[in-house]
């Protein structure tokens, strides 16, 4: 960005420099204003506003070209330009839409739930032959007017097809989401490319484009879900709901009783979740790991591919908190291993730790690989209440015999608990 921010100062260094240069300076201070004043906790929230912009930037510098385009003689290049300039305003604003709307979820502004409005692939399909059809008639347009009225109907339709794509996906998949958004940002940024007739944009889209829809499939393989289904909004899905009744009862337990429990342990899987990252807990739990270290009990971790909404999330908080990176494993290298464990301490998760993904058939996370903490011998599962978690799934965990619900701010439970462990 430093490279395309000189270069593009160098190259208006006659007409306009003043004002490129002072955009430069406004955009550069609001980007280091907000990433400063941005947590890690909050760091997917900071990703997806970025990619709106990149979409909103896709937007705007096509609607300058096309009344500013370049002079062009031959019909043929003509046509390939003003296909260009359509390609990327459409890229463009399904991303900025989609952006803003998973932004919004990943905040929690928005329900984490998937709104399903019926014949919602039909309706997609319907706007989609729409764009196709104004794309026909901006080609074709006998006046410049004509092709902005057909551009600006396009922008429309788009903004409501990215708006819909994204409301229609449930909680548990937006980092799925938000992959797929970058991919389409890169996209939409070779589409410039091709549009100003620039390389190096080009070639820096399609990298972002190709390895955003990578690893997206990658995480989709990981969370057993269907590529298609989630960027479609659950396409193919089952509309059936969960039916499966949740028996048992709730136990809660105390900061003496876990500690307790723990000090008496000889194997303890920590999981941690989005409710840790956002307690700024880690550093506590660092602590205590060390101190049952010392008691000469063996902890270790256990990461979902998704704690924390991003992938790798979680490994970073770790990380920053000095917790050593050998006993840091994930969801694949350690679930074999729960049914040896005598205590898994959950701090702030839920979705993650659902049996009703394995167990119930109609679950909106069903089929989800989780992590199997159950099957240990006592849950601690450390929560400011019993309410669902981003996926607005009630979990079945809470309910099991052998767990224990410790209620209260992760924070404030782990610093007590720690507090505890060492008197």
């Amino acid at each position: 960005m430093v490279i395309a921010i000189i270069a593009t100062l160098l190259i208006a260094r006659g007409a306009g420099f003043e004002i490129v240069l002072g955009a430069a300076v406004v955009g550069g201070g609001a980007g280091a204003l907000l990433a400063k004043r941005v947590e890690m906790t909050q760091m997917p929230q900071l990703v997806a506003v970025l990619h709106s912009f990149v979409g909103l930037a896709a937007v705007l510098i096509g609607f300058n070209n096309y009344l500013a385009p370049p002079v062009l003689t031959d019909t043929t290049e003509i046509a390939i330009h003003q296909c260009e300039i359509y390609l990327g305003v459409l890229i463009g604003t399904i991303t900025f839409a989609g952006s803003i709307v998973a932004f919004l979820k990943l905040q929690g502004t928005l329900s984490g739930k998937p709104l399903m409005i019926p014949g919602r692939h039909a309706l997609n399909l319907v706007i989609v032959f729409a764009c196709i059809a104004l794309g026909y008639r901006f080609m074709t347009a006998p006046t410049q007017a004509d092709g902005i009225v057909a551009l600006i109907a396009m922008i429309v339709l788009a903004i409501v097809l990215g708006l819909h794509l994204v409301m229609a996906i449930g909680g548990a998949d937006m980092p799925v989401v938000v992959s797929m958004l970058n991919s389409y940002s890169g996209w939409a940024a070779a589409a410039t490319g091709f549009m100003l007739n620039n390389d190096l944009l080009i070639t820096t889209g399609a990298l972002v484009g190709s390895s955003g829809a990578i690893l997206s499939y990658i995480m989709c393989r990981a969370m057993n879900r269907s590529f298609l289904s989630v960027i479609l909004g659950g396409f193919g899905a089952t509309t059936a709901s969960s039916s499966a009744a949740i028996e048992g009862e709730v136990i809660a337990t105390s900061i003496d009783e876990v500690c307790t429990i723990l000090r008496e342990a000889s194997e303890v899987i920590i999981v941690p979740g989005y409710g840790m990252a956002v307690a700024q807990a880690q550093t506590t739990i660092s602590e205590i790991t060390r101190k049952l270290t010392g008691l000469g009990v063996r902890v270790r971790f256990g990461i979902h591919p998704v704690a924390g909404r991003l992938p790798g999330h979680m490994n970073v908080l770790l990380a920053e908190a000095k917790v050593p990176y050998d006993i840091v494993l994930e969801m694949d290298e350690i679930n074999e291993d729960f049914h040896n464990t005598d205590v898994v301490l959950v701090i702030g998760a839920n979705d993650i730790v659902n049996p009703g993904a394995l167990e119930d058939p109609g679950s909106p996370i069903a089929g989800m690989p989780v992590l199997e903490v159950w099957k240990a011998r006592t849950v601690v599962v450390s929560k400011r209440s019993m309410a669902a978690g981003y996926a607005g799934v009630d979990n079945p965990l809470f309910y099991k015999d052998n767990t224990r619900m410790l209620f209260g701010d992760a924070k404030g439970s782990v610093d007590a608990l720690l507090k505890q462990l060492a008197a």
